[in-house]
C-alpha cells in the first residue's frame, strides 16, 4: 500500500542513520523524497544508490546547512523548483556535542543550539508559507528522550529537544487551522552512529533498562514517522510520540 502517493517529503538529516532509513521508506510508500543534508559526498553516495534502485524521477540530494537561514531558504527554494510543493517536512537533523555543564564551552553550547533548535526554526519558517498556500502539510520535528527527561551531561542537546517540543506545540496551535499538522518524535536509544560511540558497559546498562531489553531501530523512528506523515495522522495535531521501548515507564 502506497501511504504517501503523490506526496512530496522534505527530510534534513537525510543521508544517513534515521534519516535515511525514512528516505528509503517514504520513497517505498509512493512518496517523492528531496534528501538534505550537510554531508555532501553522503548524500550524493545515497542518492545514486536509490536512483539505481529505480527511484530516480523520485529523489533529489540537496546540500544544507541547516544552522544557516541563508541556506536553508536556498535548499527550499531548489526544492520547489524541483518538485513544485512540498508536502511533508521531516525535521530529523541533528548533532550531539556533549560535556557535563562545567566543562561544557560556550562553543559546544552555540554549535549544537544553532543546529538542533535554529535548525529547526529556519527548515519550519521557510517550508510553512508553501504548505499555508496548499492550505494542508505535515511537519514532524525529532526531539528526544532526552528533551522529556533530561540526561546528564547533556545540557545543550536536552535544550534543544525539549525547545523542540515547545515549538512543535506551538506551530501546531498557529498552523493547525490552516491545514497543517505539527507533531513531534521523541526517540529513545537507537542504534546509530551517534549511539555506537557510547562505551559497550554503558549500551548493555541501557538496554537492560528498557522492557523489550533492545535499542531502537532507525526503522522503528522512520516508520513513526510515516505514520505521522500519513492521512493515518490526519487527526493528529501538537502530540509528542515517544518510541523508546517503554524505557521510562
Amino acid at each position: 500500500m502506497s501511504r504517501l502517493a503523490g506526496k512530496v517529503a522534505l527530510i534534513t538529516g537525510g543521508a544517513g542513520g534515521i534519516g535515511l532509513e525514512t528516505v528509503r521508506l517514504f520513497l517505498e510508500n509512493g512518496a517523492s523524497v528531496a534528501m538534505a543534508d550537510f554531508n555532501r559526498n553522503a548524500g550524493k553516495a545515497a542518492c545514486e544508490e536509490l536512483c539505481a534502485a529505480g527511484y530516480q524521477e523520485h529523489v533529489t540530494f540537496v546540500q544544507v546547512d541547516v544552522s544557516s537561514a541563508e541556506s536553508v531558504q536556498l535548499m527550499v527554494e531548489n526544492v520547489i523548483s524541483h518538485f513544485v510543493t512540498i508536502d511533508i517536512l521531516i525535521n530529523n537533523a541533528g548533532i550531539t556535542q556533549d560535556s557535563m555543564l562545567s566543562k561544557m564551552s560556550i562553543e559546544q553550547w552555540q554549535r549544537v543550539i544553532d543546529v538542533n533548535l535554529n535548525g529547526v526554526f529556519y527548515c519550519t519558517k521557510f517550508v510553512a508559507p508553501h504548505m499555508v498556500k496548499e492550505g494542508s502539510g505535515k511537519i514532524i520535528n525529532t526531539s528526544s528522550i532526552v528533551g522529556v527527561h533530561g540526561n546528564i551531561g547533556q545540557t545543550n542537546y536536552a535544550a534543544t529537544k525539549a525547545g523542540v517540543i515547545g515549538m512543535t506545540k506551538t506551530w501546531a496551535k498557529e498552523l493547525g487551522f490552516k491545514g497543517i499538522n505539527v507533531n513531534a518524535v521523541a526517540p529513545g536509544y537507537v542504534e546509530t552512529a551517534m549511539v555506537a560511540s557510547v562505551p559497550e558497559k554503558v549500551l548493555a546498562s541501557m538496554v537492560e533498562k528498557v522492557p523489550l531489553r533492545r535499542l531502537g531501530k532507525p526503522s522503528d523512528i522512520a516508520q513513526a514517522y510515516l505514520y505521522l506523515a500519513s492521512d493515518d495522522a490526519n487527526y493528529v495535531n501538537g502530540t509528542v510520540l515517544e518510541v523508546n521501548g517503554g524505557l521510562v515507564i
